[in-house]
């Protein structure tokens, strides 16, 4: 009798034990593996008042810049697979080697890889996305630092761009966009397109400020006074910007721009929600695969002033690009997020 009741307990410990395995088998099945926007806690909304080549293009930035001793390289993850979770392991295990960085480059292009099965769409020489792409860049591993010096507490970026900026509290968020897309109409010498409106609506024009043109106050009301120095010389291209930068911000740079949907866009447009604060972030270069779905880098400055720098996506630990198959809103990136409508095109870029 004993030893049924001992073959019979044993009997439901096995098939107990077989349920519990099945069960706990099931539950790591289910478990997602890769992070989604979804899955990451809410960010906090803060924001700012405000063609191939293979050498880096001189800009006015570089010209201004002097050359800075660049922190010790910082080790990049080996980029994580975009393959589902129900895919075997072995394919996600092989595509785990993949870089997104080429520490050696020394521009956009050659720094940042494009994700496997996609290529940079074609920008022709002259075009504001060449521009952008063959930028230079500070070595691997800078660190962003505030306009006095300062290193900021943060690891939300994957590159450094080259850009010049001065030891004072302006050059913020929309300032350092405004200062890119004049850079490259500078380069391009086309002084006309240097434009920007003040917040009160006056547009202030680099092509009247090289005729020795300056801005003057009534009050709150701007207007054009002689007397300035002529030419366009760094110099008068730096108390343009700086002037600009001191009376436009966000608000201002929204109320010219015009929504566009995401299969419209172009390096250049921008996620933007103007405001005091407000935010705005820049498309600095766009891909494709042979389905035609768009990747896109985004890139920002901030408040306080700051190095304008390349974003990481915070849906992934590696891959830095944004997918527009897998945009929605909240649209968040590492430090703002955006709500829907917030997609736009800069008239300086129309």
């Amino acid at each position: 009798m004993r030893k049924r009741l001992f073959l019979i307990f044993c009997i439901c410990v096995l098939i107990l034990g077989g349920f519990v395995s099945a069960f706990t088998w099931r539950s790591i099945e289910n478990k997602p593996e890769v992070l989604t926007a979804e899955d990451l806690p809410p960010v906090i909304n803060t924001g700012s008042t405000t063609v191939a080549g293979s050498a880096a293009q001189k800009t006015i930035s570089s010209a201004l810049t002097s050359s800075s001793v660049a922190k010790p390289s910082k080790t990049i993850p080996a980029a994580e697979s975009r393959i589902p979770a129900a895919e075997n392991t072995l394919v996600i295990a092989e595509t785990q080697d993949y870089d997104f960085i080429n520490e050696d480059g020394k521009t956009l292009t050659e720094r940042i890889n494009t994700p496997a099965g996609f290529e940079r769409v074609e920008y022709a020489e002259g075009s504001f996305g060449a521009f952008v792409r063959n930028y230079a860049l500070k070595e691997h591993g800078t660190d962003v630092l505030f306009y006095d010096g300062r290193m900021k507490n943060s690891d939300n970026h994957i590159a450094v761009f080259d850009m010049f900026l001065a030891e004072r509290d302006l050059q913020q968020c929309a300032d350092s966009i405004m200062r890119i897309i004049a850079e490259y109409y500078y380069a391009e010498e086309q002084y006309d397109k240097i434009s920007f409106d003040f917040v009160s609506g006056f547009e202030c024009r680099y092509d009247k400020w090289i005729e020795g043109e300056r801005v003057g106050f009534d009050g709150n009301n701007a207007f054009w006074k002689e007397g300035g120095t002529k030419g366009a010389t760094a110099g008068t291209f730096e108390s343009y910007i700086n002037t600009v930068f001191a009376y436009a911000s966000t608000l201002s740079l929204e109320a010219s721009a015009k929504p566009i949907k995401i299969n419209e866009l172009q390096t250049g447009d921008v996620f933007i929600k103007g405001g005091s604060p407000g935010h705005v972030v820049m498309v600095a270069d766009i891909c494709e695969n042979a389905d035609g779905e768009k990747a896109f880098l985004l890139a920002q400055g901030f408040m306080p002033a700051q190095s304008f720098h390349l974003l990481k996506n915070p849906a992934s630990e590696n891959d830095p690009w944004y997918y527009a198959s897998e945009l929605g809103y909240p649209f968040r990136t590492p430090e703002y997020t955006f709500s829907e409508g917030s997609l736009k095109r800069l008239e300086a870029m129309q």
